[in-house]
């Protein structure tokens, strides 16, 4: 990377500013080296103090970088690479698009040159340094996603994989956040009418569901080995996993997943 204002976040709102600070938190920038665009800047006077480059000057932030994520809405897109064709660089920039059910060939229609670009969908635990982001790439060098990559492992785990995935990653990583939030939700609905107060059920619910994901994480086991270590004959557990199985919890998740990736083959068309 550029030793110096080598990436450019455009259009910093709450994932661009994110973004910043994992990276600069891991130590793959700092902030004096990271330009933060948008077009009302009082929303990035707090980040000042941190010393991150705030401007609205998209084609400043984009000359002095080397790697631009383009963090804005997809109507946002078209006007925004317009604006930055000029100063772009195929042997010096990288653009990494944030911007959900946009392709590549999308981001193409709108540049002057062919560029390298790398299309990344990460969720909302960005905000905390746990986000599932995957990418996919055109145009690029193993060194480049190598070190974008990088980047996105500041804030969670990253994978790459073919685009025209994109779209299931999009159902499984981002809108998953959700999905599992609403399963810890019904478990402290659950937990209430057991006897438990609310905010002592949330609080089990979240450590349980931390504690099952960490397992599989940790051990690298098929999730039903840890079912198996949970069940005993006639026990507790195994009544209550058939009674939800018997209601369709399995069928349910499944046939949501594929709702959604119905949905949004549709909104991105």
């Amino acid at each position: 990377m550029a030793k110096k204002h080598d990436i450019a976040i455009i259009g910093a709102g709450n994932l661009g500013i994110a973004i910043a600070k994992g990276i600069s938190g891991a130590k793959l920038a700092k902030p004096k080296n990271m330009y933060l665009t948008r077009r009302h800047l009082e929303k990035l006077d707090h980040l000042k103090s941190q010393k991150f480059k705030i401007t609205s000057d998209n084609k400043d932030a984009v000359q002095n970088s080397e790697y631009i994520f383009l963090c804005v809405q997809p109507k946002q897109l078209p006007a925004v690479l317009e604006e930055i064709n000029s100063v772009l660089d195929p042997e010096k920039h990288v653009l990494i698009s944030t911007i959900t059910g946009v392709e590549i060939a999308a981001i193409e229609e709108h540049l002057e040159q062919t560029m390298p670009v790398i299309r990344a969908m990460p969720n909302t635990a960005t905000a905390i340094q746990e986000s599932m982001t995957c990418l996919c790439a055109k145009n690029v060098s193993d060194q480049q996603l190598k070190e974008v990559k990088k980047l996105f492992e500041a804030l969670g785990e990253a994978m790459i994989i073919d685009e025209n995935l994109m779209k299931a990653a999009t159902v499984l990583a981002a809108s998953g956040i959700a999905f599992f939030l609403r399963y810890i939700r019904a478990a402290t609905q659950g937990g209430i009418q057991l006897g438990f107060h609310a905010d002592e059920a949330q609080k089990i619910a979240m450590q349980t569901a931390r504690g099952a994901a960490s397992l599989l994480i940790e051990g690298e086991n098929h999730p039903e080995t840890e079912i198996d270590k949970v069940t005993t004959p006639q026990g507790c557990t195994i009544a209550g996993l058939n009674e939800m199985e018997h209601q369709g919890l399995s069928s349910a998740v499944i046939k949501g997943l594929l709702a959604s990736f119905e949905k949004i083959n549709t909104i991105t068309q």
